[in-house]
């Protein structure tokens, strides 16, 4: 049976933040936060954390939640959710959400599921968000993209896309990032060497664009809380103190 799997690459180590999978917040960890957004999704059919850390093993096990051990030597997240897919057959479709978003929306993660199970033209979906912030729009650290009128990504970038050499005429957009694979076009990816682009701006999504595989976008209107240092966590704490 064709099945859909959101898969959720956790890792301890942390430049910024060690240890953020297994941070408490509420009584609870990152990591359950972002399951437990994941468990309600309506089109996923499984959910794995794939981890090469025992103590973010226990940690989901604690809860419930399902968990299968990677190598500890892989160089991305979609390498590490390949090695989990390659052990089940049945997955079709998969999603790969970041174990560090305890605020994605449910909805959010199936459109992504939805773009690559519907749509026939897409090897992978992704998600965006309208800038209308010059600060955002500018910053090398949010990644932005420009599609085509069907929604499909043309190129992203660190940089301000697209010019503005006559202002006001084009949208901009901020990337975020989530994920859809259909199996095949995983497989793909993960034994495809590096591409120049992709070298060049630090983008694993270049490689797909640079060996011609299509990424469908949906546009959503949220601002991401993304966990990745001290105040960031601080900011998730505020968000769920000012919702009771």
């Amino acid at each position: 049976m064709s099945k859909s799997a959101i898969i959720i690459p956790a890792r301890y180590g942390s430049s910024r933040l060690e240890g953020k999978p297994l941070l408490k917040v509420m009584g609870k960890s990152i990591i359950q936060w972002v399951y437990e957004k994941a468990r309600q999704s309506k089109l996923a059919d499984i959910i794995i954390v794939a981890t090469d850390d025992e103590r973010i093993f226990n940690e989901v096990r604690s809860f419930g939640g399902n968990v299968e051990m990677t190598s500890p030597n892989h160089k991305c997240g979609s390498d590490r959710i390949m090695e989990v897919v390659k052990r089940h057959p049945e997955i079709s479709y998969i999603c790969n959400l970041q174990g560090d978003e305890p605020l994605i929306k449910p909805e959010s993660i199936d459109d992504v599921i939805r773009n690559v199970k519907d749509d026939d033209n897409a090897d992978i979906s992704t998600l965006i968000r309208e800038l209308d912030d010059e600060n955002e729009i500018n910053n090398p650290n949010l990644v932005k993209c420009v599609v085509d009128k069907c929604g499909f990504a043309l190129y992203f970038s660190r940089s301000k896309i697209p010019f503005e050499r006559n202002v006001g005429k084009s949208k901009f957009y901020g990337h975020l990032g989530i994920y859809g694979y259909k199996r095949k076009a995983l497989e793909v990816m993960t034994s495809l060497e590096q591409t120049p682009l992709e070298m060049a701006e630090s983008l694993e999504q270049l490689r797909a664009l640079e060996n011609g595989m299509r990424i469908k976008t949906s546009v959503v209107d949220f601002v991401p809380v993304g966990i990745d240092t001290k105040e960031d966590l601080e900011k998730f704490k505020n968000i769920l103190e000012s919702a009771l």
